[in-house]
């Protein structure tokens, strides 16, 4: 290893899914030089899996910029004779499930100093039996974590989530004035690290459309929960206001003048994020003991192993997570 890679934070990555376009994104990452100024990313799956995609796509460069040392972490979970690429299996569920775990394994052995995540399939982790719907869940799990959220950042727009992977119907009775209150914290104490030029203003999403019309839809939620949540967050210095309007939370005047959201439910973020900063977001997961960023999309099982996806959003994690390991140190 070099003295200016001896230098570099080392970062866990996740192979994801190995029949979506895990394999082939995390190649691309790998070999790309912006990334390796930043770190050193070991990415942690199956070796023989990982050669193969290389070798049908055409690839094989990008391994040899990894340098020898054990930049691939061997996880022979993969079954080859089952092994379908672009198409949903418990095994390849199983599979993912067991990189994540071997990579949260590297961080807190003091191995790694932050880990990135390529995408996995949840109703592939359903097949195999694990119970957590998704990467944050899995994670928090994991490291005992008692206060976290997930954050969706990109140049321009940042939304973090008071809840995430549930139906719409059980969001109203998962909120209450603590978890708002903890999820406007943490998104205050990330919004300090990435811009660090100044306090950070927050804009809280209200629930309902017109976030209540003071009373007139919902239950209340917003004079209940949300405006209470915002009182206490002011308290603490913190520069929050709302509930905003759903509908109007987003426009160009409003995230002029904010620079996170939180917002209440999955799509009340997902589908901004997406819609102005597809290929450009990435996921954090805030209130864990370790650093941990990912890719903003899934798994495409459409086009996996077809040599044609994009590793913007990876590569970006990947600079993310080592900005925020240094950050940390």
């Amino acid at each position: 290893m070099g003295s200016d890679e001896a230098t570099l934070p080392i970062l866990a990555l996740t192979m994801g899914d190995p029949a979506g376009i895990g394999p082939e994104i995390c190649l691309k990452a790998v070999a790309d030089p912006r990334v390796r100024e930043v770190c050193v990313p070991v990415i942690h799956g199956d070796a023989d899996l990982l050669g193969n995609c290389a070798r049908s796509l055409g690839l094989e460069a990008a391994l040899s910029h990894v340098p020898e040392e054990a930049r691939v972490v061997d996880i022979p979970a993969v079954e080859p004779a089952r092994f379908r690429p672009g198409h949903v299996d418990a095994g390849t569920g199983r599979a993912a499930h067991a990189f994540i775990e071997g990579a949260v394994d590297a961080v807190l052995e003091g191995r790694a100093a932050g880990m990135v995540t390529a995408p996995v399939n949840k109703a592939a982790l359903h097949a195999a039996g694990v119970r957590h719907p998704g990467h944050t869940e899995i994670l928090a799990h994991r490291t005992r974590a008692r206060s976290w959220c997930m954050v969706q950042h990109a140049p321009g727009i940042t939304c973090s989530f008071v809840t995430v992977h549930v139906g719409y119907a059980e969001v109203p009775s998962l909120l209450a004035v603590e978890r708002v209150l903890e999820v406007i914290r943490l998104t205050d104490g990330f919004l300090r690290q990435v811009r660090p030029q100044g306090e950070a203003r927050i804009g809280l999403c209200g629930l309902n459309p017109h976030a209540g019309e003071n009373g007139l839809f919902g239950d209340r939620e917003e004079e209940r929960i949300l405006v209470p949540a915002v009182r206490a967050a002011r308290g603490e210095g913190i520069r929050v206001e709302g509930p905003l309007p759903p509908d109007a939370a987003f426009t160009p005047d409003v995230r002029r003048r904010i620079d996170g959201h939180v917002c209440l439910y999955h799509d009340q973020g997902h589908i901004p994020v997406k819609a102005l900063a597809f290929e450009s977001a990435v996921n954090v997961t805030l209130g864990l003991p370790i650093v941990r960023t990912s890719v903003d999309h899934g798994t495409a099982l459409d086009i996996a192993w077809k040599g044609v996806a994009s590793a913007s959003s990876l590569i970006r994690a990947l600079k993310l997570a080592a900005c925020l390991t240094t950050a940390g140190s």
